[in-house]
């Protein structure tokens, strides 16, 4: 075998390891991007389960608050046809429990609207991680075909990115 062919042999190796590499690391990126993906999905389901919790909260608040004032109507008649105050207080307990179930049931609603911002915040962030990961593929894959290795840095460095913002959704 002469050197020539040696050298070229060598050469020839060399770029099916540099594309062993860039594959295997294509498939670690591919995998990752699989874990952001399904954890941006539980986040953002999770923030529309959040969102009609805290609107079945505020319509059964609305209910409550209706029901207050039908009592506070009711207490209103009552004294003012001078009525049996047991029945006139039975009206003003009735508007009083009303109202602080209401308040109890606001502050539940209001809890849930900030519980469903969080995970919205929080599915947020994997998406923006999952387009990191899905352009450090594209990179990778584009550094194969041209064997220009500041595009597999660029990969490289995108889907550090892309792990990095996921991580905040984790830890955020």
């Amino acid at each position: 075998m002469s050197t020539h062919d040696e050298v070229e042999e060598h050469v020839h190796h060399a770029h099916d390891m540099y594309e062993k590499s860039v594959a295997g690391c294509m498939a670690v990126i591919a995998a990752l991007l699989a874990i952001v993906s399904v954890l941006g999905q539980h986040y953002n389901t999770e923030q529309l389960l959040k969102q009609q919790m805290a609107s079945d909260q505020w319509a059964y608040y609305q209910a409550k608050d209706i029901r207050r004032y039908s009592a506070q109507i009711a207490q209103d008649s009552l004294g003012s046809v001078r009525a049996d105050l047991k029945l006139l207080g039975k009206y003003k307990d009735d508007s009083a429990r009303y109202r602080k179930q209401a308040d109890d049931i606001q502050e539940k609603a209001r809890e849930l609207e900030h519980e469903r911002d969080a995970d919205g915040g929080r599915a947020r962030r994997f998406h923006f991680g999952e387009v990191f990961l899905e352009i450090a593929i594209v990179l990778s894959a584009l550094a194969i075909l041209t064997r220009r290795k500041p595009l597999f840095y660029g990969g490289l460095a995108s889907a550090i990115t892309g792990v990095i913002w996921a991580g905040t959704g984790l830890f955020g």
